[in-house]
């Protein structure tokens, strides 16, 4: 992994790394602990954005040495993101959620990634889950594999909300994200923008291990069709067919 940091700080790709989080008290300590555990300088900054959390988020970012917290007071994840975005300074703005871990290998592949194409703007994988039945994993996996990939190639853009690093002259360049967009189909309205001025990748081996709250929120099947059915909406019509956000936790 220290090799992994020389060749950051050789290339000048300072990486920031930006995690709104909105009640995330179960979960923020476990999210930041991979990045510091895993990461090993391979980052500039870890910026929390807190937005308008009334547990105990706030008190334990804290505990952590050298990560930012600030705040966003209009509720919304775009509006976080946007926030997070304007104080972030590095290079390459990495987003993930506040239920999310990252490994080793993650950030091995936003240094290649972007090492290797200077047209590159746009890095996103999928997201797996804690906690699913094995039955359910493996759908996981078929969706991944057997319909996200052939969609992105057949559009050319795909993104994930919770697992996307962007190059940072190029998001403020598109004004950064739509935070009129509430929730679903927020990926792939910034996914489809960014493909207009460079490249945007969609890597089924860079994935992030996130919580399954919302598939035992609202259901399995009930989750999927709210992501493809915003997908095609945003990609046909530049607008998500779903216009509220629904709170689970």
């Amino acid at each position: 992994m220290a090799k992994l940091a020389d060749s950051l700080r050789k290339s000048i790709m300072k990486i920031s790394i930006v995690i709104p989080a909105h009640n995330e008290e179960k979960y923020i300590g476990a999210c930041l602990s991979s990045i510091l555990n895993e990461g090993l300088g391979a980052f500039e900054e870890i910026i929390v954005v807190n937005n308008l959390s009334t547990d105990g988020t706030a008190n334990i970012v804290k505990k952590f040495d050298g990560v930012l917290l600030i705040s966003e007071t209009q509720k919304g994840p775009n509006k976080a993101r946007q926030r997070g975005l304007e104080k972030a300074s590095g290079d390459l703005v990495a987003y993930i959620d506040a239920d999310t871990e990252v490994n080793k290998e993650w950030f091995a592949s936003v240094e290649k990634e972007f090492a290797k194409n200077p047209d590159l703007v746009c890095l996103s994988g999928p997201l797996f889950y804690n906690g699913l039945t094995s039955a359910e994993n493996a759908m996981v996996w078929i969706y991944w594999h057997c319909l996200a990939i052939p969609t992105y190639f057949l559009f050319g853009y795909m993104a994930t909300g919770g697992n996307c690093v962007v190059r940072r002259d190029a998001f403020l360049k598109i004004g950064g994200f739509d935070t009129d967009v509430k929730f679903y189909g927020d990926d792939t309205n910034t996914a489809r923008r960014l493909s207009k001025i460079g490249k945007v990748k969609f890597k089924t081996s860079f994935f992030v291990l996130t919580s399954s709250r919302r598939f035992k929120g609202q259901g399995f099947f009930k989750t999927g069709f709210l992501y493809a059915s915003n997908f095609l909406s945003e990609v046909f019509f530049h607008r998500p067919v779903t216009k509220e956000y629904r709170d689970i936790r």
